[in-house]
């Protein structure tokens, strides 16, 4: 750190000095746990690049190099649809399972293909055929459901992937895998790598944010760590904005406190926290310091930003009449695009409710009915404003389900198993070819029969978009060198216009 900005410092709350020349190197020695230890951590951190180098850098910027190409997004907002929405009920259109429809799925198509505990023990694998009417649409004449009545309005925009491959058969291990590109708990989120790979173009506003819709079916819990950084340093996790007088949690002065001096006790805060950091060099210190002073920024911005008064009552009709009940997946959707009008880079959307295991006509119905206006008005929004030309928008869950019908197989009646063999995801906008179908699966749509796509695919073509080589976004920790697709994935070129 520069004398020039410690003497500022010292000017500004003189006992700060005396605080410094106590904290000398015998001192530092008998204090610090590992002794010597300490100075080694030090030296690994700022050999690993991985130790700010100085504290009046913004840590909102992107990492030097950084984009790897020009990036063709710049946004995007993740309509996840957690609990796997049934790829044959919605959009991957199977007519030949009429004549199969009640008979047991042959073994030559399932291929011993691993079961879940749900549907191992059954004795026959019943083929059970869509309930619902299928149409084209557009000028691409893509197949959508009945029940998708307004995505069906926007096919043109939308860029299918019919033949998506997860190797996780279980909601958890499938949820983490798709948002952190491992199974297990621990690694970083797709957002919290965009902002340490990008940073953020709004400094107040965080550059990830969570909504999670209220008054689902929460057939299936989700985590923090879902959002989380991993690893990364903490302001990147994802940052949950929730429906109610309080969208961030602790982020309101408390009672009686008019914050008057909110900034001086955040500033004489930062110093004390910068002689820890000149002491003993831990990058997680300016995390703390990052957050602390975008905790203050945001008291402002977050009260701005989810005030939906100044709408008009022709967006409300776009988005549906539940968009004007905050924190339901319709007012999500309008306050995604909200954020991202503020340059919010990642908006990650979760709403739950899609295992239907039984039930599933009616329960699918229900999903469509709270879920598909609100996600074409999305699109349709951010068109008119200009916004999706660099905005990505993404449709898709954990997995997809069984052709086979999961327990008793009635007229009007069927329930489908988790299925990670093959799934249909979608995205629009940002460079992505509009009104076109990729990869193909069988007959029974239980195989991906043409162009798979792995999810380390999906999140490598992802980050392709945002300008980043995903083989080169690296993070050494624990002495192995991370990335978000581990140590697979390739660019989906075809995807791309």
């Amino acid at each position: 750190m520069c004398n020039h900005h410690k003497n500022n410092r010292f000017q500004a709350y003189p006992d700060l000095h005396e605080l410094e020349k106590k904290i000398d190197r015998r001192h530092f020695l008998t204090k610090t746990a590992m002794g010597m230890g300490g100075l080694a951590l030090a030296s690994l951190f700022s050999d690993d690049g991985l130790m700010a180098k100085d504290m009046d850098t913004p840590l909102g910027t992107a990492l030097p190099g950084l984009p790897h190409h020009a990036p063709k997004a710049k946004r995007i907002i993740y309509l996840f649809q957690s609990g796997g929405p049934s790829q044959l009920d919605l959009f991957d259109y199977k007519p030949s399972l009429s004549d199969m429809h009640g008979k047991d799925l042959p073994e030559s198509i399932r291929g011993g293909q691993r079961l879940t505990g749900m549907s191992a023990n059954q004795s026959i694998f019943p083929v059970a055929q869509s309930n619902f009417k299928f149409q084209q649409y557009g000028k691409s004449r893509t197949w959508v459901s009945e029940l998708m009545p307004h995505t069906a309005e926007v096919v043109d925009e939308l860029c299918f992937i019919k033949s998506m491959i997860t190797e996780q058969i279980n909601h958890d291990p499938a949820i983490t895998f798709m948002q952190t590109g491992h199974q297990l708990p621990g690694r970083p989120s797709m957002g919290a790598w965009l902002s340490y790979g990008l940073g953020s173009e709004n400094q107040n506003l965080p550059g990830f944010v969570v909504l999670v819709s209220k008054n689902a079916v929460r057939d299936q819990p989700l985590y923090a760590r879902l959002w989380g950084n991993g690893f990364l340093p903490s302001q990147h996790q994802g940052v949950q904005f929730r429906s109610g007088k309080d969208p961030v949690l602790f982020l309101s002065n408390p009672e009686n406190y008019d914050g008057h001096d909110r900034k001086e006790m955040l500033d004489y805060l930062k110093d004390l926290n910068g002689i820890q950091f000149d002491t003993y060099g831990d990058p997680e210190i300016n995390a703390r310091i990052a957050q602390y002073e975008m905790a203050f920024r945001m008291q402002t911005s977050v009260p701005e930003v989810s005030d939906m008064t100044d709408e008009p009552d022709w967006v409300f009709d776009l988005y549906g009449e539940e968009s004007r009940d905050p924190g339901t997946y319709a007012a999500n959707c309008l306050l995604a695009r909200k954020l991202i009008e503020k340059d919010v880079k990642f908006v990650q959307l979760y709403h739950q409710g899609w295992d239907q295991h039984g039930n599933l006509p009616g329960g699918i119905k229900n999903q469509c009915a709270k879920t598909d206006q609100a996600t074409a008005a999305l699109i349709k929004d951010l068109k008119q404003r200009g916004l999706l030309e660099d905005t990505l928008v993404v449709w898709g869950g954990e997995f997809g389900r069984t052709v086979y019908s999961q327990g008793t197989l009635t007229a009007d009646n069927y329930g489908r198993d988790h299925h990670p063999r093959c799934f249909t995801m979608w995205m629009a906008g940002a460079g992505v070819k509009p009104g076109f179908t990729y990869g193909a699966t069988d007959d029974f749509g239980y195989n991906v029969i043409q162009d798979p796509v792995h999810v380390h695919d999906f999140h490598a073509s992802l980050m392709h978009l945002f300008g980043v080589d995903h083989e080169k976004l690296i993070f050494k920790h624990q002495g192995r060198r991370y990335r978000l697709t581990d140590v697979a994935g390739n660019v989906v070129n075809d995807l791309f216009t």
